[in-house]
């Protein structure tokens, strides 16, 4: 069954209201007529079925049937602080990591990230906030993750300490991996997860030394090297396979 979003503002006392873009895609692309069921998220995590009772090219008008009582979020929330690439790479990583059931994502500057144009930065955050809407109808999220603006090293620091668990995969450990950290920590009282990936170059090794005396717990995810964009997803895989509902219950 096919999921929208649609602003609190615009559902009502059994009746809602779908504008914009999924307008033209529900008539154009998915032809959804008069009579069709749909599930729509009020985008704060309520869900409802509702029927489609008219379509104009402008607007959708439902009937809610009844709410849905239905959370496909994780017991764990997990924050990617992404070192920022550079291209089209935090696209993907937008993408993937809502798929997987990341919460929220941070791209941070690090001392070897170049940032040709602060101001072009920011612009992407609109493109990257609607690649993360886009992913969660196609993955039945029920929240939908919050991409933030990117931030300096120094102010990730400050959000880190808030963390009940700081994950750092570094390509220069080989001595401790995710199996361990599991191993050693007391898993009920995980809730909340940061995973702190790198840019392109890595991290430089004083910036290492200031996450592991803050108490990160610096990891290697295997003797492959992967790429800034490939380690967030599979850290957050591990992440959620160990202490989360990746690979089901049994």
């Amino acid at each position: 069954m096919h999921k929208f979003f649609v602003p609190q503002e615009k559902i009502g006392a059994g009746a809602a209201v779908i504008e914009g873009e999924d307008v033209r895609h529900i008539y154009k692309v998915l032809r959804l007529e008069e009579g069709a069921q749909v599930i729509i998220n009020d985008c704060r995590g309520t869900e409802y079925l509702a029927e489609i009772t008219e379509v104009d090219k402008k607007q959708v008008y439902l009937k809610i049937i009844n709410k849905i009582e239905q959370n496909n979020e994780s017991p764990i929330d997990i924050y990617l602080f992404q070192g920022l690439p550079k291209a089209q790479k935090m696209d993907l990583i937008a993408q993937k990591a809502t798929e997987l059931g990341v919460k929220e994502i941070t791209p941070v500057i690090t001392e070897r990230v170049v940032v040709k144009s602060e101001l072009g930065e920011y612009k992407k955050l609109d493109r990257w906030n609607r690649i993360a809407l886009e992913a969660s109808k196609q993955s039945k999220r029920t929240r939908i993750p919050k991409i933030n603006e990117p931030i300096e090293f120094g102010a990730m620091l400050k959000l880190l300490c808030s963390m009940d668990l700081v994950l750092v995969p570094y390509e220069n450990q080989d001595g401790k991996g995710l199996k361990m950290v599991c191993r050693d920590i007391d898993r009920p009282a995980v809730k909340s997860v940061a995973i702190v990936i790198g840019p392109e170059g890595g991290f430089e090794p004083t910036e290492i030394e200031v996450l592991e005396k803050m108490g990160a717990e610096i990891i290697t995810l295997g003797p492959r090297i992967l790429r800034t964009e490939t380690a967030g997803f599979v850290c957050a895989s591990l992440v959620l396979y160990e202490l989360g509902d990746l690979g089901g219950n049994l």
